[in-house]
């Protein structure tokens, strides 16, 4: 069997939509990245570029067209062919916008996967859920709030608490502040640096914003046209003469990004 000693490892992956007689479209062309247990990597791109279609592929929401996906030591197909909740049990997700049940309170939300899970022990989970409202900087009045009267910030941290609720080893987080105000995104970042010194997980987060990005990744990647390019630690990144990043970090309008449009 397969098997490595990274956090995350991606080989040779492609993906691409349709097929060459119908203008077959390509998202990601022979990527390859490794993310080091306890590491925070931080993946930067332009709207569209494929970075969300990345995180479906690794949380096995969608098939690569061609290329090897491990997670924790085992392959992805390992983990697909256990059962349909294996993946859910090492890997944590925050979705956009946080995409939390508007119909269940905030206590409901987060006990939700471990419910999916099949646990029926309700100490269990109150015990667990108030421990990662904790976690997340929120208390237990907060619980019985729904989606509908939190503050974006809120949803994030309650996003946040429903992702570390099955306590994974792997964090994806998919424009964790995205739509937040400057103070509240400089919050919810920080609050991710501090989650991987409470909890020790392996962190990839999506987002379009460079000071976010810098805050919190120990390497920053950029996905652009297809390709993925690991620039580093952010102080490499912040000096880079790369001509890609550049155009992406400075919002050049013109550049590689930018060729041929």
């Amino acid at each position: 069997m397969e098997v490595t000693t990274a956090a995350i490892q991606i080989e040779q992956l492609w993906t691409w939509f349709g097929d060459e007689l119908n203008n077959r479209k390509t998202v990601h062309e022979d990527i390859s990245l490794s993310i080091a247990k306890g590491e925070i990597v931080a993946l930067v791109g332009a709207s569209g570029c494929g970075k969300t279609t990345l995180l479906r592929e690794i949380m096995g929401l969608q098939s690569p067209s061609q290329g090897k996906i491990f997670l924790m030591g085992q392959t992805l197909d390992a983990y697909l062919r256990q059962n349909a909740k294996a993946v859910a049990q090492v890997c944590g997700v925050l979705f956009q916008k946080g995409a939390l049940f508007s119909a269940l309170d905030v206590f409901e939300n987060i006990a939700f996967p471990l419910r999916e899970q099949g646990i029926d022990d309700e100490g269990l989970i109150e015990r667990l859920v108030f421990m990662k409202l904790t976690t997340v900087g929120l208390t237990p009045q907060d619980a019985w709030l729904k989606p509908a009267e939190l503050s974006g910030g809120m949803i994030k941290r309650v996003a946040l608490a429903r992702a570390l609720i099955l306590e994974p080893g792997l964090l994806l987080l998919d424009e964790p502040t995205a739509g937040l105000d400057p103070i509240t995104s400089r919050k919810i970042a920080d609050l991710i640096r501090q989650l991987r010194k409470e909890v020790g997980s392996t962190i990839l987060t999506v987002t379009n914003d460079m000071q976010r990005a810098y805050q919190i990744g120990d390497r920053v990647c950029l996905l652009a046209q297809g390709t993925l390019t690991d620039g580093g630690t952010p102080e490499l990144v912040q000096k880079t003469e790369n001509p890609a990043f550049r155009q992406f970090i400075y919002g050049l309008k013109e550049g590689p990004l930018t060729s041929g449009l």
